[in-house]
């Protein structure tokens, strides 16, 4: 056989999409740090330079300024103003200090404080500067405060900031200017930008070498492996050799993921394929032999389901049970249940078309996908597609899959499901029945490419129950072909609906057997029930971990809120918990790694009577205290007050209880309210 010519290998494709990634989050990073710390020193100067302004505006009355201008003389109190003045610009080490009385059209000097032959006499005026100085010009006019203007023009390279002064009744009487030379903030960026550059490109490398080799030597390796293993056995099947192979045992993967269970699988398949072709070789002795086989491969079957019950013993949420029984030694149905994290868990039911050993086949490969999926934070539509998308791409055998999935998330008992050609699903609502919920289908998987699927929610209350089930069981046939069907199966689950998930599906098998008594089976029959007890009291109601930074805020906002409404909190309870959450979690996206990122864990429980319910904040960054700041004083004026501080006050005034320690290198911060 002429093997097919690879353009480029997995472990090339690998490192050039790790080489990608590292180059693109290396300029991000360099080029936001670089963003960052310009603007902090633009602020830095900013404020230096509003504060030198502010103290020569005191020295000036504000009330003579226009007198100045229309007399055009000085006297002894402006004259001691110039004096002062030329003090302050002296000492405080800023290059221009002037005072202006800014009109619509022109600019007015009323005092230049230059040493120099460049000094402004009173009375000199001008047109406003072209840009940002012109744009103002109506602002300026008014007397109203306006933003700080960076100018590189005949003087150099300047920050103008303008302090605006008034009148005793009110009026604009003019502004002071300052104006600071920018020349070291030039050289500083410059020395910044080449020390990240040179920094970040080493981390990058090292980054980048340690994922190159971990992605060649965990995935693309053992993939290759396998790839020649899948290659060898071909050409082994069209010499006839098949029998005599032992090509996947001799391969060593041990992987503990879907690599390693996709190795596992095709081994035993080798094993079962060259067994099953000796048993036809050997036709005396054919029959036990297939009977063998087809025996292993029934337990090999039954073991890649979920089949130790209770499947979660720690887990006093929900319990669950499952059955399958194949109408052959194999079959396609396949149920599954697993934990995406804490507070989700997939649920999933399928039925492959076909019976026997292709179906079974194509089911293991079903079920990997649709786990592998999920596993990925990723909805059941999403899931669905994707794994349809999968089937899709090299299906030979034409089968397909009819699939129900549901993700519940246990904190609240919401179920969010799709459907793929599958049956309804059947609910119990508390102190009701059994009925039918009559979910829209999508196309089955493997069907047809790009094919979107629909979600819907239920809202399973706690004492609800959800069941469901493969076509197996309605449509189970009696030696006349009469179908069992929906209303018997009903019928069957309402006989005692408030027994446990283990008993429903005994009544539902009971029921079926007596219906079909002798009469061969014909489908695979598979079914699954939950029980949904909801959060008791003392239970985590929920964490969640996250990058830590200002973008992910919505998203943890949204997981407090979710969580607050499960417990049903008052409106003004959660936006008091809310507004207290977005202070903390910025205070770590803003400082507790900076200039780098890391992570925060928000963790929200409630007290086991449910009257108050404690938020806490994890990070792994810099140690800090925020409780060790004492409060700001909230008497005085706000031009008075110092800056910083106000967020943990108000925090602190909004909770009934926050605590700090700091723990084996992590921040643990913690707030308690009363609901």
């Amino acid at each position: 056989m002429e093997k097919k010519k690879i353009r480029m290998p997995l472990s090339r494709k690998m490192a050039l999409l790790v080489t990608v990634f590292a180059l693109s989050l290396s300029a991000a990073l360099i080029a936001t740090s670089y963003l960052y710390y310009k603007n902090e020193m633009l602020e830095d100067y900013e404020t230096f330079a509003m504060n030198i302004a502010g103290i020569a505006a005191s020295q000036l009355n504000p009330d003579k300024i226009q007198t100045y201008l229309d007399t055009g003389e000085a006297d002894e109190e402006y004259e001691q103003a110039y004096r002062i003045l030329c003090q302050i610009r002296e000492n405080g080490g800023v290059e221009y200090l002037y005072v202006v009385k800014p009109e619509l059209e022109e600019v007015w000097y009323v005092l230049d404080t230059d040493p120099g032959e460049g000094a402004i006499p009173l009375g000199f005026h001008e047109p406003y500067y072209e840009g940002a100085f012109a744009e103002n010009s109506e602002r300026m006019a008014s007397g109203e405060a306006i933003p700080p203007i960076v100018s590189n023009e005949e003087y150099g390279w300047l920050m103008s900031v303008y302090y605006p002064m008034r009148t005793s009744a009110g009026e604009p009487a003019g502004y002071v200017g300052v104006d600071i030379l920018m020349n070291e903030v030039r050289e500083e960026l410059h020395t910044f930008a080449q020390q990240m550059i040179v920094l970040v490109l080493i981390l990058s490398s090292v980054f980048l070498a340690i994922m190159i080799f971990l992605s060649h030597k965990m995935i693309a390796a053992p993939i290759r492996r396998l790839s020649s293993a899948a290659g060898q056995l071909v050409e082994a099947e069209q010499s006839g050799e098949v029998a005599d192979t032992e090509i996947f045992s001799e391969v060593t993967i041990r992987s503990k993921d879907e690599i390693g269970d996709l190795y596992q699988s095709l081994s035993q398949m080798e094993k079962d394929m060259n067994a099953y072709i000796r048993d036809r070789l050997e036709a005396t002795a054919k029959s036990e032999r297939i009977t063998a086989e087809m025996s292993l491969a029934n337990r090999i079957q039954a073991a890649m389901l979920p089949h130790v019950f209770p499947p979660f013993p720690d887990r006093e949420e929900f319990s669950l049970y499952a059955t399958m029984d194949p109408a052959r030694e194999v079959g396609g149905d396949f149920y599954d249940f697993f934990l995406i994290d804490e507070d989700h868990l997939g649920l999933v039911m399928a039925d492959v078309s076909g019976k026997g050993v292709p179906a079974a086949l194509f089911m293991m490969i079903a079920k990997t996908i649709l786990q592998s999926c999920a596993m990925l934070g990723r909805s059941p539509a999403e899931v669905l597609s994707s794994t349809n998308e999968a089937l899709c791409s090299n299906n030979q055998v034409e089968m397909f899959v009819t699939v129900w999935m549901g993700i519940l998330e246990i904190s609240t008992g919401r179920l969010t499901a799709a459907n793929a050609g599958h049956e309804y699903p059947v609910l119990k609502t508390p102190g009701g029945g059994f009925e039918l919920v009559k979910d829209r289908h999508g196309l089955a998987l493997g069907c047809m490419d790009d094919v979107k699927y629909r979600e819907y929610e239920l809202q399973l209350e706690p004492g609800a129950k959800l069941f469901v089930y493969t076509d197996g069981v309605p449509e189970a046939t009696d030696s006349d072909n009469n179908m069992f069907g929906k209303e018997r199966m009903l019928s069957a689950l309402n006989e005692q609906p408030d027994a446990d998930p283990e008993q429903i599906l005994r009544q539902v098998r009971h029921a079926v057997d007596a219906f079909v008594k002798d009469a061969e089976p014909f489908d695979d029959m598979t079914m699954l029930c939950i029980e949904y007890d909801g959060v008791k009291p003392g239970m985590v109601r929920g964490e969640m971990r996250t990058e830590a930074s200002v973008e992910k805020l919505p998203q943890v906002l949204a997981f407090i809120k979710q969580k607050l409404e499960a417990l049903r909190c008052s409106v003004k309870i959660q936006g008091q918990i809310v507004v207290a959450a977005e202070e903390i979690f910025v205070n770590i996206a803003s400082y507790a790694y900076a200039p780098g990122t890391g992570d925060a864990l928000v963790r929200l429980e409630a007290s086991e009577d449910l009257r108050e319910v404690s938020l806490t904040f994890i990070d792994w960054g810099i140690p800090f205290n925020p409780l060790a700041k004492p409060d700001p004083d909230v008497t005085l004026p706000a031009e008075e007050r110092k800056i910083g501080g106000l967020g943990i006050f108000m925090t602190k005034k909004l909770m009934d209880d926050v605590t700090y320690e700091y723990s084996d290198g992590r921040n643990v911060l913690t707030m308690r309210k009363k609901l």
